[in-house]
């Protein structure tokens, strides 16, 4: 049996790959090209991968192809119909990342809501140094308790961020992007009201047909100029431009973001020009990579191998 992790510098160096081993030869690049991923996989039986393209023209002359196996929850990088044409069975990874995706959108929060670059930069710049008072609030800050935060998508990780934000007491309406999750304990409303009322705005959507651009010029023109927007979700469900421009002219407070419609981040991208981090700060596409998730989740890839296995061997007894 041959493993090919065709990505895996994708989930870091530092991971334990070692447990793959007793399932036959495992050869590991850092990235593939489409063209390297075509070469790579002619006589590989599994595939482990994140973002490479999985279609005819990468597989197509992967005759020996059984499994793919996607280091991650989305799989818009499959084609689907392709590999149920062929035969081949893929996975995908849910859950391993919730927890150090809610703590980086507290991450994310605190440092804008409590203007954490301002204070950094006065101590750093030894302004602070026979100051003539023991405190300073140059830049002032609010309690986030009985503030209201408005949720854009209440899957796993939304409810957990809704949980955590109730604990810090925050009052937590959210909006439902398929208008039909019906999340006990929060008050489900509309997008206009979830815009209008709340003080921050956190994204945990998928991006579908239903969120692509859904926070755009009109979204952020409803929005309080106190609010801070976070997108912790899918980079497209924002569009920059309108963003850019509702950060520049003081339409909201500030914004947090781990996602951008295109990673690594384009050269044109319109935030490029924002430098003032008390109003923006982007990061780069880390809210899932806590050694803790990244190890959960080879765990989780390194079981469906297993199972897949177990079940294929099954399989051929009983034939």
């Amino acid at each position: 049996m041959k493993l090919v992790f065709l990505d895996a510098k994708s989930i870091g160096e530092d991971i334990d790959y070692s447990g793959f081993s007793r399932f036959g030869q495992v050869e590991k690049y850092d990235f593939s090209s489409r063209e390297e991923a075509r070469e790579r996989l002619r006589d590989a039986e599994i595939a482990i991968l994140n973002k490479v393209p999985i279609n005819e023209e990468t597989i197509g002359e992967a005759k020996k192809l059984q499994l793919v196996c996607v280091t991650a929850t989305g799989t818009d990088n499959l084609d689907k119909d392709y590999l149920n044409k062929r035969g081949i069975a893929w996975r995908n990874v849910a859950g391993y990342s919730t927890e150090t995706v809610a703590q980086h959108t507290f991450a994310l929060l605190f440092y804008l809501a409590e203007k954490m670059r301002y204070y950094d930069d006065y101590v750093k710049t030894e302004q602070y140094v026979d100051d003539t008072m023991f405190t300073h609030f140059g830049n002032v800050f609010h309690d986030i308790s009985g503030k209201t935060w408005g949720i854009i998508g209440m899957g796993t990780i939304g409810k957990r961020v809704a949980e955590l934000a109730s604990l810090f007491g925050c009052r937590v309406i959210y909006y439902s992007t398929s208008g039909k999750n019906n999340q006990a304990g929060y008050e489900r409303v509309d997008f206009d009201t979830l815009l209008q009322s709340s003080d921050i705005v956190s994204v945990h959507a998928p991006l579908n047909e239903n969120t692509r651009g859904l926070m755009d010029r009109n979204a952020f023109s409803k929005m309080k100029k106190s609010c801070i927007f976070l997108n912790l979700g899918r980079g497209p469900i924002v569009v920059e431009e309108d963003l850019a421009e509702a950060l520049s002219n003081g339409q909201i407070q500030a914004a947090g973001l781990d996602v951008l419609a295109q990673e690594p981040m384009s050269p044109q991208n319109p935030l490029r020009e924002i430098k003032d981090s008390n109003k923006l700060v982007i990061t780069p596409h880390i809210a899932w990579a806590s050694v803790e998730a990244r190890t959960r989740l080879m765990k989780i890839i390194e079981g469906q191998v297993a199972e897949f296995l177990e079940e294929k061997g099954r399989a051929g007894q009983d034939s």
